[in-house]
């Protein structure tokens, strides 16, 4: 059997993998609502709805995520780093 190298698919998921700024912040938790991610909790505290954190990294404010679209809408997907520490499904959520 051929093994092959897929470790490129979630990149290849991605519409938009923007560079950080330097003063980039990271996401430290998913907001929820009713088991869906509605928001993100930001490292320097802040909390921003889904569309303000897709803007957001878009500009290059927070690191470590790309954009992705499914059914015409965009989230954010945490970029391969060969870690899982740092993944958005791994991180806390905030309930609301």
């Amino acid at each position: 059997m051929e093994h092959r190298d897929l470790s490129f698919l979630p990149m290849a998921a991605m519409t938009n993998v923007p560079t950080p700024r330097a003063d980039a912040r990271e996401i430290v938790a998913l907001v929820k609502e009713g088991g869906r991610t509605t928001g993100y909790k930001l490292s320097d505290g802040a909390i921003v709805e889904k569309p303000e954190g897709v803007r957001l990294a878009k500009e290059g404010r927070i690191k470590g995520v790309g954009v992705a679209t499914r059914n015409g809408s965009e989230y954010l997907k945490s970029l391969p780093d060969g870690r899982e520490d740092n993944n958005l499904d791994g991180l806390p959520t905030l309930d609301k």
